[in-house]
């Protein structure tokens, strides 16, 4: 069994080629772990809330995957590579999303951070073939 993480924002397109990734590997019966660090949260707002991980959390379970909602605060890179290590994952699954080397460089990248700071498998989302990113 593969104990998965993955790490979603508020975006569902993203959330969903996620799920789409993890669907589409041959692993025997994974469970997977969804993951929102809130990087602000001052209405204590709860993973539950948040839309793209119900959405997440649904499709999974709709196809047999284990599935355990998680929340952190904090900067989202820091706390993914944390939660992954603590929790002894075997993987991790982002979304990317296209930005330009200056947006990268002014604003830095949580996949980006996450591909250099971890000794884990990183899984990358792609695009749809239907989605202009």
């Amino acid at each position: 069994m593969a104990d998965i993480l993955l790490a979603v924002d508020t975006d569902e397109t993203r959330a969903t080629r996620q799920v789409e990734t993890i669907l589409d590997l041959s692993f025997d019966s994974p469970a997977v772990t969804i993951l929102h660090t809130f990087t602000e949260n001052p209405s204590g707002a709860s993973v539950n809330q948040v839309k793209s991980a119900r959405l997440v959390e649904s499709r999974l379970e709709e196809a047999g995957i284990d599935v355990t909602l998680a929340e952190q605060s904090g900067d989202p890179a820091e706390q993914i590579i944390a939660f992954a290590r603590e929790n002894e994952m075997d993987a991790i699954c982002l979304a990317g999303r296209k930005r330009s080397p200056a947006g990268k460089a002014l604003f830095g990248s949580v996949t980006q951070e996450v591909i250099l700071n971890t000794d884990l498998p990183v899984l990358i989302a792609g695009k749809n073939q239907s989605e202009q990113l």
